[in-house]
C-alpha cells in the first residue's frame, strides 16, 4: 500500500484539493477578526498548540503505546481542527465566526508546528532512521498544506460565486477522501489492527474527551461567553485527521503512524455529537443558554 501510487502522489493531490477548498471558505477578514476578539482566539491556540501535544504524550507515554503508533497520536495532535467543526458548532450553537477564524489560523500554523512536534516525537520515541521530517519532507507539509489555502484565498478574492459553487462539491469530496484513507489505512494494517486498536483505541477515544472538554472547559474558566466554549471545544476536538493521514501516508511513508488518525476519525464525529448534546442539555436544563451575539 506504502508505495502504491495512489498513496504517494494521489493522497497529497487531494488534499490539496481539500485544503484549497478550506481557501474558499475563507478570507482576510478572518484573519483580522482577530484583532476583534483576540482572547478567545489566544485561548483556543494555547490550547490546541500546547495543551494537546502535552496531553497526548501524557496518553502514549502513561498506557505504554508502541513508538510508531505514539508518533501516529502525537501527529494526531499537532493537525488543527477540521472544517467539518464549523458544521458541529453551527449545530450546537457555537461562534462559528470564531471557529473560522481559527480554522484560518490554524492551518497556516500547522504547516509549520506539525514538522516541529512530529520530530520531536520521533526522536523521542527513538523511531529514527528511514522516518522523519527532513527540510524537503517539511517543505512539502508546506506545499500541501499553506499553499492551496493561499490560492483558494486568492480565487475566492477574484470570485466569490465560484467559491460559493464550488463550497459543496469540495466538502463531499473531503468527506469521501477521508473515509477511503481511512478504511485504506486500517486494512492495510489487517494483520495487526486488533492489537493497534487496543493500543490506540481507548487512547484516541480519551484524547478526543479531553480535548473537547479541555476547549470547553479552558474557555468558560477564561470567562468566555457560552458560543464562543462550544467553538473552542469543537475546533480543538475536532482535527484535520486528512492532513495526518496524508503525512503519515505519503510523506512518511507509513502505515502503522497513520493507525491513530485512521482509529480518531471516526471516534470524534461520535465522541463530538454526544458531547455537544451533553453540553447543550446541561444549559437547558440550568436555564444560563446565551443567546450567540450577531456578527
Amino acid at each position: 500500500m506504502n508505495d502504491s501510487a495512489l498513496i504517494t502522489t494521489g493522497l497529497p493531490i487531494a488534499l490539496a484539493i481539500i485544503m484549497f477548498g478550506l481557501g474558499l471558505s475563507l478570507t482576510t477578514g478572518d484573519f483580522r477578526r482577530v484583532a476583534r476578539s483576540p482572547k478567545a482566539v489566544v485561548v483556543a491556540l494555547v490550547l490546541q498548540i500546547l495543551v494537546l501535544p502535552a496531553v497526548a504524550f501524557g496518553l502514549v507515554t502513561a498506557f505504554g503505546v508502541d513508538p510508531l503508533l505514539a508518533v501516529g497520536v502525537m501527529l494526531l495532535a499537532a493537525s488543527p481542527g477540521g472544517t467539518t467543526a464549523n458544521l458541529f458548532s453551527h449545530l450546537f450553537r457555537g461562534d462559528v465566526a470564531l471557529n473560522i477564524t481559527l480554522t484560518a489560523i490554524n492551518s497556516v500554523l500547522a504547516a509549520f508546528t506539525i514538522p516541529i512536534i512530529t520530530n520531536l516525537a520521533i526522536h523521542h520515541f527513538d523511531t529514527e532512521g528511514d522516518l522523519g521530517l527532513q527540510f524537503g519532507k517539511v517543505l512539502q507539509v508546506i506545499a500541501i498544506v499553506l499553499v492551496p489555502v493561499a490560492v483558494g484565498m486568492l480565487v475566492r478574492r477574484r470570485s466569490a460565486a465560484f467559491a460559493a459553487r464550488a463550497d459543496r462539491p469540495v466538502r463531499i469530496f473531503s468527506i469521501v477522501v477521508l473515509v477511503l484513507v481511512s478504511v485504506g489505512a486500517l486494512l492495510g494494517e489487517r494483520e495487526n489492527l486488533t492489537d493497534y486498536l487496543q493500543q490506540v483505541g481507548l487512547v484516541t477515544g480519551i484524547f478526543c474527551l479531553i480535548s473537547l472538554s479541555v476547549g470547553y472547559i479552558g474557555a468558560k474558566l477564561l470567562r468566555l461567553n457560552e458560543p464562543q466554549a462550544i467553538a473552542c471545544a469543537m475546533e480543538i476536538g475536532i482535527h484535520n485527521t486528512t492532513i495526518a493521514l496524508t503525512i503519515a501516508l505519503s510523506v512518511l511513508d507509513n502505515t502503522e503512524v497513520a493507525v491513530p488518525a485512521a482509529v480518531y476519525s471516526v471516534l470524534m464525529y461520535i465522541l463530538a455529537t454526544a458531547f455537544g448534546f451533553a453540553i447543550t442539555r446541561g444549559r437547558a436544563e440550568s436555564g444560563t443558554e446565551e443567546r450567540q451575539p450577531t456578527r
